[in-house]
């Protein structure tokens, strides 16, 4: 488990790598801006960032040029954004960030990016390392030969989460639904109660339940956010 500081002014984005991240047991602190951004760092370094680049504030490699000036990027920081130049993305690279992803972001790409700033923020953390002939160090984003036409998309916006009526739970012994409920709502209800019952079963496990439905994650990750369904929850009832 690691403490994961997302910085995004969209709030959609800010829910959705919460939600994803936290799924994976991480501890997800979220900022808007980049004063937020200083004032969480200010509370103590937190294992990774997850940094947006245009921000209505101060943009994010500036912010993270700030941080490196100041001795203050002891962390690994991931870039984000789904307007920039691979020129931006190889400059934020060199001050110091571990990694770029480009929006939408694939859920696969997010979670070895992750997973791969983790374990490189347990080494020192290097600040425009330079190799042994004194030119700049490949960053991942480099050294895997990663740019921006070779991230998958989400294939949409994050879908916001809708407040749904109260249905009847599902149970073992089946489901049942008023058929005076109007098409949409029904189906939305057998969908919530289909659901939950295999993160029930399943523990919680986003991966188990994928196989299980025949979903992608990614799919399946918007389906329940779509819902209203939580896992985190789920999985402590079925545990």
């Amino acid at each position: 488990m690691a403490n994961i500081l997302v910085v995004d002014d969209e709030m959609g984005i800010r829910e959705l790598l919460s939600e994803i991240l936290g799924d994976e047991g991480h501890v997800v602190t979220t900022a808007e801006n980049a004063q937020q951004a200083r004032e969480s760092r200010a509370e103590g370094a937190p294992d990774l960032v997850l940094l947006d680049i245009w921000m209505p504030d101060t943009d994010g490699v500036t912010l993270l040029k700030e941080w490196q000036r100041d001795g203050l990027l002891t962390m690994p920081v991931i870039m984000m954004s789904g307007h920039a130049t691979i020129d931006t993305a190889v400059e934020a690279t060199r001050i110091g960030a571990l990694n770029f992803l480009e929006k939408p972001i694939s859920l696969q790409k997010l979670l070895k990016a992750v997973q791969q700033a983790l374990t490189r923020g347990q080494e020192p953390v290097r600040t425009a390392a330079l190799n042994p002939i004194g030119r700049p160090a490949l960053s991942a984003l480099e050294a895997d030969g990663t740019s921006q036409a070779n991230h998958p998309a989400y294939g949409g916006a994050p879908i916001s989460a809708s407040v749904a009526p109260v249905m009847p739970a599902s149970s073992e012994q089946g489901f049942t639904v008023s058929f005076e409920l109007p098409l949409r709502e029904a189906r939305d209800a057998f969908e919530r109660a289909y659901f939950e019952h295999h993160l029930v079963r399943e523990g919680g496990s986003m991966t188990r339940v994928a196989e299980r439905t025949g979903l992608e994650r990614t799919h399946l990750y918007r389906k329940l956010k779509q819902l209203g369904v939580e896992p985190g929850k789920l999985a402590r009832k079925g545990g």
